[in-house]
Order: C-alpha cells, then sequence, then structure tokens
C-alpha cells in the first residue's frame, strides 16, 4: 500500500500532508476518549503493542510489489479488534514513521499519503463496527461474517485511497497498475478474517487479559 517516490509529485504531494492533517485530528479526537475512558497507561501501552506489530507488519510478513504499488498483509482490523480504534490509528501512524525513519527514508515524503490510506479506512472499520456487531458481544465472540466485512472495509479502503493517489498523481496511465493491484489485495481480504479469527481466539483462550489495560476493554465485555 505505499505510494512510490515519484508517483505524486511536486505540489500535489501537499494534499497527502492535508489529509494526514485531517487524520491525524480525529485520531486525537478518539485518543482523548480513549484516556478518559481507560487512562494514559492503557492508551501508550496499547499503542505501543500496535506499533510494534505495524512495524513488523512492514518489515517481516510477506510483501509483493504489484502494480501503482505494493501489497502489505497490514492487519488493520485486527488491531483494531484487539487494542480499539485510537491505540490502532496511533500504532499504524508511529509504525509507518518508525519504519521510515530507520529503515525506508525515501518513504519520508510519501508519508502523508500512507498514513491517510491506513488511517481513513480503520476509521471506516470502526464505524462499521458500530452498526455490524451488537453492543452486547464481545469480539472474541465475532463469527466469521462479521471478521470478513470488518476486513474488507479495511482492505478495500486501501485499495480506493491507493488507486486514488495513482490516479491523482498519473491520470488514466495509473488504469492498468491500479487494476492489478486492486485484484491483488483480493488474497489479502481472503486471508486477514482467518487471522483475526485465530487470533480472537487465542484471546479468548487467555483469559488473564481482561482487564488488564493491554486490549480493549470491548475484546472481553
Amino acid at each position: 500500500m505505499h505510494i512510490e517516490e515519484g508517483v505524486v509529485t511536486g505540489a500535489k504531494i501537499l494534499l497527502g500532508y492535508a489529509t494526514a492533517a485531517t487524520a491525524g485530528v480525529y485520531t486525537l479526537k478518539l485518543a482523548a476518549d480513549a484516556l478518559r475512558e481507560r487512562g494514559l497507561a492503557s492508551l501508550a501501552a496499547r499503542a505501543g503493542l500496535a506499533s510494534i506489530a505495524t512495524f513488523v507488519f512492514f518489515q517481516v510478513l510477506p510483501t509483493a510489489p504489484v502494480g501503482v504499488s505494493e501489497v502489505h498483509l497490514i492487519l488493520g482490523s485486527t488491531l483494531f479488534l484487539l487494542f480499539g480504534a485510537a491505540p490502532a490509528a496511533l500504532g499504524l501512524a508511529l509504525g509507518l514513521l518508525v519504519q521510515g525513519l530507520l529503515v525506508a527514508p525515501f518513504d519520508l515524503p510519501q508519508y502523508g499519503m500512507n498514513v491517510t490510506t491506513l488511517l481513513v479506512p480503520l476509521f471506516a472499520v470502526a464505524a462499521l463496527a458500530r452498526r455490524l456487531i451488537a453492543p452486547g458481544t464481545a469480539y472474541v465472540d465475532l463469527r466469521y461474517g462479521q471478521a470478513l466485512a470488518l476486513s474488507a472495509a479495511y482492505q478495500g479502503g486501501i485499495v480506493a485511497w491507493v488507486a486514488f493517489w495513482a490516479f491523482y498523481g498519473q491520470g488514466t496511465e495509473a488504469t492498468a497498475g491500479v487494476l492489478s493491484f486492486g485484484a491483488a489485495y483480493l488474497l489479502v481480504i481472503a486471508i486477514e478474517p482467518l487471522v483475526d479469527l485465530a487470533v480472537l481466539a487465542g484471546a479468548k483462550a487467555a483469559r488473564g487479559l481482561r482487564g488488564s489495560g493491554l486490549v480493549t476493554p470491548r475484546l472481553y465485555a
């Protein structure tokens, strides 16, 4: 999902910083809500774990260049289900930044576009979860169809934003690359719900996490 160097150039790149700033403001709003709910220690711990996970997703899990970008197994819905919206958003943004600073400095000019591509679909997942999952249902009890819907929303959002940046920067010349990139992400959409359910099953078995502050309260409640 990285927007590669040269896809968007010149003054056009400023739009990425504007969208990232908007996503950042909303993330701060979510973080303020999380602070009131569980306090600073829990928010910091969950955001830290999500940051580490994001860095691992980028650097350890398989990746492949396809079309206009790269296919990554970025488990955004998994982070949301484990840690909640605010810690997941902070973790995605911080993990991506650390990856750029330590491993891929050539990606830093595109950071605004890339962080937008990660965060806005996460916000869509949070909104969908409120409609899709009954208030009394713990996340560890989700069904496959619910996990699939959340995963499809997140990965579909990534494809949509990558397509937007590619067309914004290159016009219709990007069409073939966008189509091949979108087709490749169908595999990610197929895999992520299974990962979500496996992680949730592990969390269900590890009931000691309940109330620890290391996971979202909704995971068990």
